[in-house]
């Protein structure tokens, strides 16, 4: 993920705190077996200290993947939205002049793989995420030895992604005059579809941090 520098997380506060407001859905992905393109698994994670858990069923067959290359990326990716050319066309040019862009957050874990197939492991790894995905505990005790889970533990591997780097990118157009961003995160709460009205929430949080960008 290539970041220019106006581009790069103000601070580990930042993408910790972007992470930790909803943004738990994202790609696993994996170095492919010989001969075989990587593997890319869409799945939801929980943050546990300096590690991403995760689990997949256990069919799934990028597990040898995994087995052979415990190398990985977890990438997640929000407030996100298209940025028409005339929205960023300089004064002095006409308006279908200007060049559009995309605005994006974006995080990239590098993680070292560590299967967990012991059922008390994965029953702990559950309970975790349901803390987190189901925090009123409206669910059945996550028991290995006790129905449901005790039948159905056997049908998922869980997954604990040691963190060994973190790459944070905000593409919020911050090397621009203030008085562009501004119009543009107006535009994009105007025009309001898909993600526009988060990704102009965005925008404006790094203009009240970063103000005019100094190199």
């Amino acid at each position: 993920m290539f970041i220019q520098p106006w581009d790069a997380a103000l601070d580990d506060a930042e993408w910790q705190t972007w992470v930790a407001e909803g943004h738990d859905f994202g790609i696993l992905s994996v170095n492919g077996l010989p001969g075989h393109p990587p593997a890319v698994v869409p799945t939801h994670f929980t943050v546990d200290g300096t590690a991403l858990l995760v689990h997949l069923a256990r069919p799934n067959p990028d597990w040898k993947a995994i087995e052979a290359d415990p190398n990985v990326t977890f990438t997640v990716t929000g407030d996100c939205a298209f940025i028409p050319g005339p929205w960023r066309a300089k004064p002095d040019v006409p308006a279908t002049d200007g060049v559009p862009t995309s605005y994006y957050a974006a995080v990239q874990f590098t993680c070292q793989a560590g299967i967990i197939d012991d059922p008390a492991a994965k029953a702990e790894l559950l309970r975790r995420q349901m803390a987190h995905f189901q925090p009123d505990g409206d669910h059945a005790p996550i028991d290995p030895d006790q129905p449901p889970y005790a039948r159905m533990l056997p049908g998922i591997r869980g997954l604990r992604l040691d963190v060994t780097e973190v790459r944070a990118k905000f593409k919020y157009d911050d090397h621009k005059p203030v008085e562009q961003r501004t119009d543009t995160a107006r535009r994009l709460t105007q025009r309001g579809t898909a993600l526009d009205v988060p990704t102009a929430a965005q925008q404006l949080r790094r203009l009240n941090r970063i103000g005019t960008w100094k190199s």
